[in-house]
């Protein structure tokens, strides 16, 4: 298989490789690599593909890669490189009479013009006779100089890569569905970036349904069907998906023209779905952990507290106007886990994903703390690290049918009181002496997000 060069952009790097892997199962293209090419360091990632057609295949929806090479050349020096590029002339002499352009370009330093210039005429050996064109050239051609992330940069390259340019990724989609630009926006809105990536590792394509149980303000609703998947979305609280006078999500569906797509967005508590089928889903997109609102379910605190007669209002009953509110009680960020995954192995067809959000916080997380079961297999793990705490991308596939006798697991699977604390009997004696709870990292996270900062302002 030829080599190709990859050069990915140099952010969300734990993002880069899976979204990569995903756009492969998805276009079907077979891919290998040597292992420890691929550095989170480095936006530089040598694999081995089939053609240019399955390059472009890879990079026609990317949003983490910038381009791709078919790779002439490589080394420490330019001498190796050229001598490299010498050993195949049947590449070069196809392009002889074509218009073509040459860039320089450097990761962890700068290259001067006069050096580019320098650097793309120690290629003239190539003997190209036609025109050199800078907007709309028949080929184009790339020299990459490494120089690592080390501060300072050392003065010469620790590594030279030369080739033809094969296709450059969709960066543009990113600007199309920036926040910024949108209408209707909520407290919860992810932005376009990454709801583009997550709509990529769900695998989102034409004819394939697409459910978001914690829809919010919908952003995954647009990105996957952006892509040409049907989409559908759901939330406890109706009124985010309404939105207020400036308009709700209806208005950004509009806006982005994909009446056809994005089905509805309905409102009931993912606990009480009114779905009456199984293995009807091709994907699951979400953000379920709500941290400025708190994750809620249908219910009462206390569940002592019986109503005793129906509540009205001005002679109406409560449940029947347009702006009522059902009574909600906390709901806990290994139980929002569990019974989302419970719910994508009994709805997603087999090869369907769960892609989802996961909020930990970062001294306190344990790859452990992922929630398994028996039909699923991890497909990647990638994280966003903000400092104390951190969320990380969750890509799951479903590899086998559901049974009522499997159910999804947590590590320190806990139970909790109404009031979120954790019993006396889940708790464990340290030998120190002291007590502890066998917690996950994302166990009650909401509540240490909003204390962040403050034991040490009090410590003070």
């Amino acid at each position: 298989m030829p080599s190709y060069l990859v050069q990915f952009a140099q952010f969300h790097e734990e993002f880069r490789l899976p979204e990569f892997q995903s756009l492969a199962c998805l276009e079907k293209v077979p891919y290998s690599y040597a292992d420890g090419s691929y550095k989170l360091e480095s936006p530089f990632f040598k694999v081995q593909l089939d053609s240019d057609q399955d390059a472009q295949k890879l990079v026609k929806r990317a949003i983490l890669i910038k381009n791709i090479y078919e790779l002439w050349g490589e080394g420490k020096t330019y001498e190796e490189v050229h001598a490299a590029v010498k050993e195949h002339p049947e590449r070069w002499t196809a392009f002889n009479e074509c218009s073509f352009k040459f860039t320089v370009g450097a990761f962890g330093s700068t290259i001067s013009a006069a050096a580019q210039l320098d650097i793309i005429n120690s290629f003239s050996f190539l003997g190209f006779n036609g025109p050199i064109d800078m907007k709309r050239p028949d080929v184009q051609f790339g020299v990459l100089e490494d120089y690592g992330a080390t501060s300072p940069a050392p003065t010469a390259p620790n590594y030279i890569y030369m080739g033809k340019l094969v296709a450059s990724g969709s960066r543009d989609l990113v600007n199309t569905y920036n926040l910024k630009k949108r209408k209707y926006l909520g407290t919860t809105s992810m932005d376009a970036e990454l709801s583009l990536i997550m709509a990529n590792q769900a695998l989102a394509s034409p004819g394939k349904l697409v459910y978001d149980p914690f829809v919010g303000t919908g952003s995954f609703l647009f990105t996957c069907a952006h892509f040409g998947s049907f989409t559908l979305g759901s939330d406890i609280d109706g009124r985010q998906i309404r939105g207020k006078k400036e308009g709700g999500v209806k208005t950004n569906i509009k806006q982005y023209n994909l009446q056809g797509r994005v089905l509805d967005s309905l409102v009931f508590d993912i606990c009480h779905h009114p779905w009456r089928t199984r293995s009807w889903l091709d994907a699951i997109v979400t953000a379920p952990y709500g941290v400025r609102a708190g994750a809620k379910k249908l219910g009462r605190k206390d569940e002592s507290k019986k109503p005793l007669k129906m509540r009205t209002y001005e002679g109406e009953p409560m449940h029947t106007r347009e702006d009522y509110y059902p009574p909600t009680k906390p709901y806990e960020m290994s139980e929002v886990l569990r019974d989302l995954l419970n719910f994508a192995v009994e709805n997603l067809r087999i090869g369907g994903r769960l892609v989802y959000w996961l909020p930990t916080v970062v001294d306190e997380y344990s790859n452990d703390d992922v929630p398994q079961h028996p039909c699923m297999v991890l497909i990647s793990n990638s994280e966003q690290n903000f400092g104390q705490w951190s969320r990380r991308l969750i890509t799951m596939e479903k590899r086998k049918e559901w049974t009522k006798e499997s159910h999804a697991t947590i590590a320190h699977n806990l139970e909790t009181n109404d009031d979120g604390t954790v019993p006396a009997q889940s708790q464990t004696v340290l030998e120190e002496g002291t007590t502890e709870s066998p917690r996950p990292g994302h166990f009650l996270f909401r509540e240490k997000y909003f204390n962040f900062g403050r034991e040490d302002n009090q410590s003070n």
